[in-house]
């Protein structure tokens, strides 16, 4: 499992200015050559449904399942002090502002390659839909969201790499031991996963009960691990992505 260098643990955190707008404070700085985000646990808005723990932590728990299935969704994530105090720090990633993976386009007209997500009216308006492309990155993305439970995947927290990879950030409202999941990624809902993905599921399940569980048991309570065990183990047996349920909303709002 890749994690910070003693470098960028203890190295010094300089700040460069604060990311605008955010619900929670949210700075850009560096450590040395390396670029990063901090979010300090000073800064963060305290949530009602999410009362245990703080933000960060699970930031940096939604690394650890990352890292432990393989798929590169997160970017590195660690827990250090900085200028604010004790929080998160996540290597800052430059993406390609020519990329689009998820967007609106004029209702009905979904593009060869993008699934259809859900219809609606812009600010202007006018009839759109909301629509997400069909790459295997992105998939990865919304299998991930499923069993962390991920309760704010709006698409700008979808990072659009040069040469098509796709990271995931803002994970400090996931793993909650209640159905959660609110996503813009619901494109592939109700289609079997692939064979590769039960694998990885299922044993992310099993890791659950062992190792990966005792590297979350700092981060999330003892009810969050069990049941973010359980999502796996469910979602793998199953073998289909998972549609709405339920009265909570299944889109984040706003969804950008």
């Amino acid at each position: 499992m890749r994690d910070a260098s003693p470098d960028l643990l203890e190295g010094e955190l300089v700040l460069g200015g604060r990311i605008m707008p955010a619900s929670n404070a949210t700075f850009l700085g560096s450590i040395g050559e390396t670029q990063v985000v901090y979010k300090p646990v000073a800064g963060e808005r305290p949530l009602w449904d999410f009362p245990d723990g703080d933000l960060a932590g699970r930031e940096r728990a939604a690394y650890l399942v990352s890292e432990e299935l393989g798929w590169d969704v997160v970017p590195q994530t660690w827990l250090r002090d900085g200028p604010h105090g004790p929080g998160m720090v996540q290597c800052w990633q430059e993406v390609d502002a020519a990329q689009e993976a998820v967007t609106l386009v004029p209702e009905g007209q979904v593009p060869d390659g993008w699934r259809h997500v859900f219809d609606g009216i812009d600010g202007r308006d006018l009839p759109v839909s909301l629509v997400h492309e069909d790459s295997a990155p992105l998939r990865r993305m919304a299998v991930f969201d499923v069993v962390v439970n991920n309760a704010d995947r709006k698409g700008g927290h979808v990072l659009e790499m040069a040469g098509g990879h796709r990271y995931g950030v803002d994970h400090g409202i996931a793993f909650h031991a209640e159905h959660k999941l609110r996503t813009v990624l619901w494109g592939w809902l109700g289609e079997p996963l692939s064979d590769d993905e039960v694998e990885a599921v299922r044993a992310l399940g099993v890791a659950a009960r062992g190792p990966l569980g005792d590297a979350l048991a700092p981060l999330l309570t003892d009810r969050e691990i069990d049941a973010f065990g359980r999502r796996c183990r469910r979602l793998a047996d199953h073998g289909v992505m998972p549609v709405p349920r339920g009265e909570y909303p299944a889109v984040p709002w706003p969804p950008f």
